[in-house]
C-alpha cells in the first residue's frame, strides 16, 4: 500500500513548481481538477483524500470521475480533456516513484481524450474592427482607455493576460516602435506598431502619465484592470458598434476575438503562417492553421485559379429575395 498524498504534494512542489516553472495559471488548473478528483472518489469510496492508495484511483475511478464531469457538472469534451491532462501529468510522475504500481498507472494513462467538434473561429472583418473601436466615447477617461486597449489587442493580437500584464515600460514608441509582453510559457516576444496605433497609445500614455513599472490599463482607482473587467468593456462597445456596424449583431464577441482578428488580417494581406505564428506567440505553427481554414476569401481565390476561363469569376448570389430563402432551405 503506497498512499497518494506525499506524491500529490511533490507533484506540486517540486515537479510543477521547480522543475517545470510552471505558471500560476497552469498550477490553479491542474490544483483544481485533483481537488474534483479527490472529493469525487471519497463520495464515491468513503475513503478520506489522505489516505488513499494508488489502487483506489484506478481506470475505473478516473474513468467514472470523466463520466461525472460531463453528465453531473456538464462540462463540455475540451474541459473533460483538460481534466484528463492534468491527472495524466499526475501519474507520469508518480510512474517515476512508483514502478510497484505500474499496472494501474499503465490503465490509467491508457484512457485516451474524448473526440470533439472543433469550433469555427470568429472574428472581425476591417470594418467592424474600425467600429467597435471608435464605439469607445472619447469624451470619457474611460473611453480613451478602451480605445487604446481595443487599438493594441487587435492589432497585436495580444492574449488577455497578455493584455493585463502590460506595463507602461513595455510599450516602445518612435523608431521601431513595439509592444513587449510575455505569453505562455513565459515566451516573451516582441510586436511591432503599427503609425495609427502609435498615435492613440503615445495619447494614452500622456494622459496615463506612470511609471515604466506601472499598469499600462488601470480602473479609475489605479489598480489593474481583471480579465471580468476587459470582457464587460468589450461587451459595451460591441452592443454600441452594433448601431453603425449590423454586422456585429450576429457575432458573439470577447477579448479572444480580437486576437483572431489580428490574425486573420494578417493572413489576408499575404503574411506567410511562420511570421503570424511568431507574431501570435504560438509556440507551433500547426496553432495558426486554423486561421487559414476559416478565411473563405483564400478559398476562393484558390477556386479562381481552377475555374474554367469562359466562367464569370465570383460566388453565386441568388438573383431574388424569395430564391435566396428558397436556397437557404
Amino acid at each position: 500500500m503506497t498512499p497518494v498524498a506525499p506524491t500529490l504534494q511533490a507533484f506540486f512542489t517540486d515537479r510543477l513548481t521547480r522543475q517545470l516553472q510552471a505558471s500560476p495559471r497552469t498550477i490553479a488548473s491542474y490544483r483544481d481538477t485533483l481537488r474534483l478528483l479527490l472529493c469525487f472518489t471519497q463520495d464515491r469510496t468513503g475513503i478520506q483524500p489522505a489516505k488513499l492508495d494508488w489502487d483506489d484511483l484506478n481506470e475505473t475511478v478516473i474513468s467514472a470521475f470523466l463520466q461525472h464531469l460531463e453528465i453531473d457538472r456538464q462540462n463540455t469534451a475540451r474541459t473533460r480533456n483538460l481534466r484528463l491532462t492534468a491527472i495524466r501529468s499526475l501519474f507520469k510522475y508518480a510512474a517515476l516513484r512508483h514502478p510497484e504500481h505500474a499496472s494501474v498507472i499503465a490503465q490509467v494513462l491508457s484512457i485516451p481524450p474524448k473526440r470533439h467538434q472543433k469550433r469555427q473561429i470568429s472574428f472581425l472583418t476591417a470594418d467592424e474592427s474600425r467600429a467597435l473601436i471608435d464605439a469607445a466615447d472619447q469624451s470619457r477617461w474611460e473611453g480613451r482607455r478602451d480605445r487604446a486597449m481595443l487599438t493594441l489587442t487587435i492589432q497585436a493580437g495580444l492574449r488577455v493576460s497578455e493584455l493585463i500584464a502590460l506595463n507602461v515600460g513595455d510599450i516602445q514608441l518612435g523608431t521601431g516602435a513595439h509592444v513587449r509582453c510575455e505569453g505562455k510559457g513565459r515566451k516573451q516576444r516582441t510586436v511591432p506598431l503599427t503609425t495609427p496605433a502609435q498615435t492613440v497609445l503615445s495619447a494614452w500614455l500622456n494622459e496615463r502619465a506612470g511609471r515604466p513599472t506601472d499598469p499600462l490599463f488601470v480602473t479609475r482607482t489605479g489598480r489593474r484592470l481583471s480579465r471580468d473587467a476587459i470582457e464587460q468593456r468589450v461587451a459595451v462597445h460591441a452592443a454600441t458598434a452594433t448601431t453603425n456596424c449590423p454586422s456585429l449583431a450576429g457575432k458573439q464577441l470577447h477579448p479572444h476575438v480580437l486576437r483572431h482578428s489580428c490574425a486573420m488580417s494578417l493572413l489576408q494581406a499575404g503574411v506567410d503562417t511562420t511570421v503570424i505564428a511568431l507574431w501570435l506567440g504560438h509556440a507551433d505553427v500547426r496553432s495558426t492553421q486554423p486561421y487559414i481554414h476559416a478565411d473563405l476569401t483564400i478559398k476562393e481565390k484558390a477556386l479562381a485559379l481552377v475555374t474554367p476561363v469562359d466562367v464569370k469569376p465570383g460566388r453565386y448570389k441568388p438573383a431574388d429575395t424569395v430564391l435566396a430563402f428558397l436556397e437557404a432551405l
